[in-house]
């Protein structure tokens, strides 16, 4: 920046502490405002007892970018979080009725997953290696327009945007996309499930995400020792050590205006003025709780309310006794799978068979649970809390079904003797947590809510 500027970022999650590191490198006054008792946001650490949870994201990808930001305040990521690259990068389980009907093993190594893909389907581990090929030049000619402010459609308007648009191809859908690859069902879904990253069905997001499961392939799928929290923790670390102030159990009341120019903010019934204020909180939250309806013209609370929305989870999180036979990820598919998702998306209900993610950190990292037994992640795409719901008197339920598909499916036996510690987020805890109608990934990746539409 031009001058040396004094400036308040609201919450602490990884964008806020990722701007506080770039803003206090370039000279800033930086002051972060976090509602929570620790830094990290929804990627915070969760403990009980001696077991330690990730609340959130569960692995990285992409760990350059990261670094990236690590030596715009000279410091190397690498030396202060160590990064394990998974393999297998997770386990995928589709169901066939009562019995598992097949295992895939997302591999790192390319020409190994080939050859597996290839003995489930021949021909669809040629299709790999062709789809790696055209999602490399898709990111390739993306990464510019990526790395730009995209704030309206004129930004789209350049020779590098318009050398990208062949790869676009904006009216497909993600699972459409896949089906000019892949003949295996199963294989396409492998291959796009990535799109519930976005919080979004397979069979409606936009094809241009297709670049999600190239990037774990070619970068691959990483865990940071004692897990994502603990690259959250080394941020506030380091931000300590430029001078940055981190106030925790602060939740920010209110954006201070003169007119319509952001002047500082209300904690505790406390003004602070700043220069300039960074909102990294929940997006639409924000808007319509920290903004004055005045200053955001036909931004009103019910056309934001009226948007397209991600959906939301409900988790549980199980310190258990013994050691347990999964990888680092497992990721359940339903049998309905495109009316489970349809029922999140669209219909606003429960399904019979859920589709289910499961992590075992301490597969990878003993540092996770104490010794001899495991800390496990347990995650249920569910609708969000636009659905009304009522999850004091759905949560039972939805527990027991994570344990029968621990038993069932997974063959984890006797479950409910081997715990010893367990917590529970449903949809409407994300909701009492500042982020709006639940939904966990916010506003929906659709087209119309994309780039200088977001």
């Amino acid at each position: 920046m031009s001058q040396q500027s004094n400036i308040a970022i609201i919450g602490a999650g990884p964008g806020g502490l990722a701007a506080a590191m770039l803003l206090a490198a370039s000279g800033c006054d930086v002051t972060v405002f976090e509602a929570q008792e620790r830094a990290g946001g929804r990627s915070r650490r969760l403990t009980k007892e001696q077991f330690h949870f990730d609340i959130g994201a569960t692995f990285f990808m992409m760990p350059y970018v990261m670094d990236e930001i690590f030596r715009a305040a000279n410091r190397h990521l690498a030396n202060e979080v160590e990064m394990i690259r998974l393999d297998p990068m997770y386990r995928l389980v589709f169901n066939g009725g009562q019995s598992v009907d097949l295992e895939i093993d997302a591999l790192p190594d390319q020409v190994q997953m080939m050859r597996q893909l290839d003995a489930i389907c021949p021909g669809d581990g040629m299709a790999f290696e062709r789809f790696m090929h055209d999602n490399r030049l898709k990111l390739a000619a993306m990464d510019p327009i990526l790395r730009r402010p995209i704030r309206s459609v004129r930004d789209l308007f350049n020779m590098k945007a318009l050398g990208a648009a062949k790869h676009i191809h904006p009216g497909r859908t993600m699972y459409k996309h896949l089906s000019k690859y892949f003949a295996d069902p199963r294989i396409r879904l492998a291959m796009g499930f990535q799109s519930k990253y976005l919080g979004m069905s397979i069979y409606e997001c936009p094809s241009l995400f297709s670049i999600l499961p190239f990037i774990e392939y070619e970068y691959g799928v990483w865990h940071p020792q004692g897990g994502i929290s603990s690259t959250m923790d080394a941020m506030a670390r380091i931000l300590d050590e430029m001078g940055v102030t981190i106030k925790l159990n602060s939740p920010v009341e209110q954006i201070l205006f003169e007119g319509r120019r952001a002047t500082g903010v209300c904690v505790d019934g406390v003004n602070h003025s700043f220069d300039q204020v960074v909102i990294n909180a929940d997006a639409t939250w924000a808007m319509k709780n920290l903004i004055p309806a005045s200053l955001r013209k036909r931004y009103t609370d019910e056309k934001i309310d009226r948007m397209g929305y991600s959906c939301s989870t409900y988790m549980l999180y199980l310190g258990l006794r013994g050691e347990l036979p999964l990888p680092h990820h497992t990721i359940c598919f339903s049998e309905k799978y495109q009316e489970n998702l349809a029922d999140i998306t669209h219909h606003g209900r429960l399904s019979e068979e859920p589709s289910m993610y499961f992590c075992n950190p301490a597969a990878t990292d003993a540092s996770m649970a104490p010794i001899g037994c495991s800390s496990l992640y347990c995650l249920v795409p569910t609708p969000n809390t636009k659905s009304g719901i009522n999850w004091q008197a759905e949560a039972p339920g939805m527990r027991k079904q994570v344990i029968q598909q621990l038993e069932r499916r997974l063959g984890i036996g006797d479950i409910e003797s081997r715990i010893l510690v367990e917590h529970q987020i449903t949809p409407a805890d994300w909701r009492a947590q500042n982020i709006n109608h639940g939904a966990t990934f916010n506003l929906a990746h659709s087209l119309k809510q994309m780039l200088g539409r977001r």
